[in-house]
């Protein structure tokens, strides 16, 4: 069964009904710039709330290594998802199980390193616990709400445990799981009523329908 992570958790009743209705795991997003922003005190108070086997997910984008592994010990995450362009190198300064990104326009991953580069190209250099693919959209680090191509992620689950998102929903994500067949998705914008507050029949439906897609 395809895990299901619910991002961009801003307060305790999504967090605590995202936990009831069967996500796997809740992310927090500690980029100032993200309208899905929450502060660490605020992130602590929630995840204690949660339940014990909900795994709990840090996003961080171009962060200082020293304030990531500070944040990840004061809230007791799981786990760090790196969503800038974070080297190899940079990765292995983190304290904790490495969530990469990796934004995809067309079949390349944009914006690592010195440009664009095929995506299991760029994925083989990385030593981390899982691989998130986003779509790339200038100017915005996640929640696009768009999609990009499926297949690019298909292709790319022999690299490793592949995590999809960009643009699902509801409506999509049976389709999205039955060609990629990935280790979990993700999903922010596609459940939301407004940038940080979700909407919790979407939120139902997303989870009822992933879980139920294989």
């Amino acid at each position: 069964m395809v895990k299901v992570k619910v991002c961009g958790i801003t307060n305790l009743e999504d967090a605590l009904a995202s936990c009831e209705y069967g996500a796997d795991a809740l992310g927090f997003i500690f980029y100032n710039k993200s309208p899905r922003f929450i502060e660490p005190e605020k992130a602590k108070e929630i995840v204690k709330a949660i339940p014990p086997f909900v795994t709990t997910v840090g996003v961080f984008v171009d962060e200082g290594a020293n304030t990531i592994n500070e944040i990840v010990k004061k809230i007791g995450l799981h786990a760090v998802q790196l969503h800038g362009n974070e080297s190899p190198e940079f990765c292995e300064g983190i304290q904790s199980k490495i969530i990469k990104t990796f934004r995809i326009k067309g079949a390349r991953v944009m914006g690592i390193g010195t440009g664009e580069q095929g995506v299991n190209k760029e994925m083989e250099r990385y030593n981390v616990s899982a691989y998130l693919l986003d779509t790339y959209k200038e100017g915005v680090e996640g929640g696009t709400g768009a999609t990009f191509s499926w297949g690019v992620a298909k292709d790319a689950i022999k690299a490793g445990k592949i995590i999809l998102a960009g643009g699902l929903t509801g409506e999509n994500v049976k389709q999205a799981i039955k060609i990629v067949m990935p280790y979990a998705v993700d999903v922010s914008s596609g459940v939301e009523e407004m940038p940080g507050k979700k909407d919790l029949k979407k939120v139902m439906e997303f989870i009822e329908t992933a879980k139920g897609a294989i």
